[in-house]
């Protein structure tokens, strides 16, 4: 417990030694394709992971790097870039740079993903807020000692992605024109793209959309005791719904592409909270 609540201060202190005191109201993890949205910060700065503490990520679409600013005047981190599983890393390691912008003292958490759509109508490009997810990653990353000064031993997930929030991005894409879709997201491990056989298994499970990350995220979010919200663009239909093979530089740049609207509703999100 000693050790890892030490790697996760020591994250913290530089991060503060960079940026200054204050923290972030908002603490947003980028996935594939939409680190974009660091660019519409005021008074932008950013550092390297590997600079702070943090694994590096050699992930298509991911910097790798710390980006605070503003976004509308309000003071945001963001990671852009994931630390994935699949990339060997341990589960405290996936989610040692977002602790460490709690620790901080980010009062909100934005996720969003890139995701393979299990739903045939909702096809790439598509946006999707998480309302619940099944982790079948066969870990969690509150697995061992837990740490109470993040949060308590058995956090409770019934409303994992805060429904205020929720509420509030309904509101934000009715009135900004932009469809927005809700559904349960599963998590996978990776790297290997799912089998047909597992999206039929997915599907019956309830699951809308599969990916290899986000649970993890949100997990220690609601362990730390934070407001969250999720969002996911659709970059692919997932396997066996298409007679496409699937690669991930094109689905990257598929996710690129609705940025945008992406963007619309994050930002009324953001001013509104």
């Amino acid at each position: 417990m000693g050790e890892a609540m030490e790697r996760i201060e020591a994250v913290r202190d530089a991060l503060v030694e960079r940026f200054g005191a204050q923290p972030p109201a908002w603490a947003m993890v980028l996935g594939s394709g939409v680190g974009g949205l660091t660019q519409r910060l005021d008074g932008r700065q950013a550092i390297a992971y590997r600079e702070l503490g943090l694994p590096g990520t050699d992930v298509v679409g991911h910097a790798g790097e710390v980006v605070v600013g503003d976004l509308d005047g309000v003071r945001v981190a963001c990671l852009s870039g994931r630390n994935h599983l699949y990339e060997g890393h341990h589960p405290n390691d996936s989610v040692l740079g977002l602790r460490a912008l709690l620790l901080w003292g980010a009062e909100r958490v934005l996720l969003t993903s890139s995701v393979g759509s299990i739903r045939a109508e909702w096809p790439p490009g598509s946006l999707v807020m998480v309302r619940d997810h099944i982790n079948l990653s066969g870990v969690n990353p509150l697995r061992g000692p837990n740490l109470p000064a993040l949060g308590p031993r058995f956090p409770d997930m019934c409303q994992a992605y805060t429904p205020r929030l929720r509420e509030l991005a309904r509101g934000a894409a009715d009135g900004g024109g932009v469809e927005l879709h809700e559904g349960v997201y599963a998590c996978m491990t990776g790297p290997s793209y799912e089998t047909p056989a597992e999206i039929r298994m997915l599907r019956t499970m309830g699951a809308d959309l599969v990916g290899m990350s986000v649970v993890h995220e949100t997990i220690s979010t609601v362990h730390a005791g934070r407001e969250l919200l999720a969002f996911c663009i659709v970059a692919n239909p997932a396997a066996g719904l298409s007679d496409k093979l699937l690669d991930h530089e094109a689905l990257t740049a598929a996710v690129s592409a609705s940025v945008e609207r992406l963007s619309k509703v994050v930002l009324q999100v953001v001013r509104e909270a």
